[in-house]
């Protein structure tokens, strides 16, 4: 392999760059759930108080989308890196050794969400095929119970491709990295937090420049 090839031209690279609008969409419903759970929330407090007529069902309508707002992001969260990482070792590799530790714990990863995707997904059945339902208004549990292996497959793919790509580093070191986490230190990852809230707007010059 050539590690002068464009990465996005590679097999890997289109597998990442098809994979970022499902786990992209995945987060965006991940954050409308919460959207809309707060919403409800606030409707439940004005009608309550105000019209002493709560909404019917509304504790378990807050159990059917926790699991939307729980796992619909891993993924998005995993390709960005933004999850809790134990670096104290990690931090202090690089090169080879750095990339097959990353591979390791991928690999390792990937086993544990595989077994997850496989169980889930048996509770999904066992509600659909059972007619499962919400103990108070009786709401159907499966679409909730099928987010969870969905979301988890969305994320198996992503630590997949991670794998993939350190393993990739592993051979070939000085290779442009490719659907992997690049560590960051705290200064910078707190200027791609400014600018994912504030935009193009975070974008600060040089202050060389300011006379």
């Amino acid at each position: 392999m050539s590690t002068q090839t464009n990465p996005e031209r590679t097999v890997l690279g289109r597998l990442n760059r098809g994979l970022m609008p499902i786990e992209d969409a995945a987060n965006l419903l991940a954050a409308f759930a919460i959207m809309a759970l707060m919403i409800l929330g606030v409707l439940q407090i004005v009608l309550r108080t105000v019209f002493n007529t709560p909404i019917d069902g509304y504790i378990d309508l807050v159990e059917l989308s926790m699991a939307s707002m729980a796992f619909l992001g891993a993924a998005y969260t995993q390709r960005l890196g933004s999850h809790i990482r134990m670096e104290l070792l990690i931090g202090r590799l690089s090169g080879r050794a750095l990339w097959a530790v990353e591979a390791l714990g991928a690999a390792i990863a990937m086993f544990i969400i595989g077994v997850l995707i496989y169980y889930s997904y048996g509770h999904f059945m066992r509600a659909y095929t059972l007619g499962d339902t919400t103990i108070d208004a009786e709401y159907v549990t499966w679409p909730s119970k099928l987010l969870v292996p969905i979301a988890f497959s969305i994320w198996w793919c992503r630590l997949a491709l991670q794998f993939l790509g350190a393993l990739r580093l592993v051979v070939y070191p000085n290779a442009t990295p490719i659907a992997v986490v690049i560590a960051k230190d705290v200064a910078e990852q707190a200027q791609d937090e400014i600018h994912e809230v504030m935009g193009d707007a975070a974008d600060l010059s040089d202050p060389g420049d300011s006379k």
